[in-house]
């Protein structure tokens, strides 16, 4: 059997996974709204109000089984904001005498502006690599104009989520 074949199943197998989840939660959530319809007090109770505990679904079920997915994303989600995960390339010519803007500057940078800036300038002769930490958005080193534009504009990106 050929990989894509091996994949295309995979992906068709998963697919009717996640289709029975659906399911399963909407027959779940179908058959405890009935079963609370009928215990619930005509008049809407107000928000204020504390609503009881709700107790700690059986081990094995679907719903403790989303209780600790829903614990997982929470957790991933969390790792995800300092993941390298945006990133910003900015392309020029470094010197006067080469052309097709081989130089660049690249920021990698996680949801609080913590991250690295590389930079490469080429010549006609030569290469030169340079990496910079940056933190919050700004830099201990002195970074150049390119290096200043890729941060910008992630930090632009960032919007009202990030305090700059």
């Amino acid at each position: 059997m050929s990989s894509t074949l091996a994949g295309a199943i995979a992906i068709a197998a998963l697919f009717v996974a996640v289709l029975a989840l659906v399911f399963a939660i909407q027959a779940l959530r179908t058959q405890s709204g009935t079963s609370r319809s009928s215990k619930l007090p005509a008049t809407p109770t107000p928000e204020a109000e504390p609503q009881p505990q709700q107790p700690e679904p059986k081990q094995g079920t679907v719903r403790s089984e989303l209780k600790k997915l829903g614990k997982e994303l929470e957790v991933t989600r969390g790792e995800l904001r300092e993941t390298l995960q945006h990133l910003a390339v900015v392309r020029y010519d470094a010197f006067g005498d080469t052309g097709g803007k081989l130089s660049w500057s690249m920021a990698l940078l996680d949801d609080q502006g913590d991250g690295v800036v590389l930079t490469s300038i080429n010549s006609r002769a030569d290469a030169r690599t340079y990496a910079k930490e940056i933190k919050a958005f700004t830099s201990e080193a002195k970074l150049s104009p390119e290096e200043e534009e890729a941060i910008d504009t992630l930090r632009k990106e960032a919007g009202p989520t990030v305090e700059n």
